[in-house]
């Protein structure tokens, strides 16, 4: 009777092992998901940067609007963490604000090389929409995978912090939403 009675403690302490461990590789898995979606979040943040800074030095635009690009771009990019999100929707507002302007892609598309800079322009808009909606998913699912009861008693996500989600303005503008 007594051994098994030590079996079956026995073997319910080994699959309570595996369930925790199953766990607890489950969340690491999560947080390199996360780490892979930030990177590919900050990599189209820059691209979209980088592709409004071209447009802004192109001298396809007026002045205004090359200056206006060109500020928001510089500050998108040269922006600390804590800033990041406001400096980032401010680029997509003023992105928006030029290329919705009347005629806007007609006339830079006649442009020798505005064609071309149309399309990257409107792939990397796209890129950071996507990226983003990528990165809060895997923020969602690893919030909910760290509040769980067993891996906040167990601390199975160790020290890291708790991830935040990373809202901005990113609609694309209107010529670009409806093409």
């Amino acid at each position: 009777m007594s051994t098994t009675i030590v079996l079956v403690v026995g073997f319910l302490a080994v699959l309570a092992a595996v369930y925790v461990s199953w766990r607890a590789g489950r969340l690491d898995r999560l947080h390199i998901r996360l780490e892979l979606a930030a990177e590919a979040l900050d990599v189209a943040l820059v691209r979209r940067a980088a592709v409004v800074l071209e447009l802004a030095g192109s001298r396809l635009l007026d002045p205004a609007s090359s200056l206006v690009l060109a500020a928001a771009a510089h500050e998108a990019r040269t922006a600390g963490p804590d800033e990041r999100e406001h400096a980032e929707s401010d680029l997509s507002r003023a992105l928006r604000a030029a290329i919705d302007q009347e005629r806007f892609r007609e006339k830079l598309a006649e442009s020798p090389g505005g064609r071309l800079l149309l399309e990257e322009l409107d792939a990397a808009v796209a890129k950071v929409v996507y990226a983003r909606r990528f990165f809060n998913n895997a923020v969602a699912v690893t919030r909910t995978a760290q509040r769980r009861w067993l891996a906040r008693t167990l601390r199975l996500a160790g020290r890291t912090d708790f991830p935040q989600f990373f809202e901005i303005d990113d609609n694309p503008p209107e010529t670009m939403a409806t093409e």
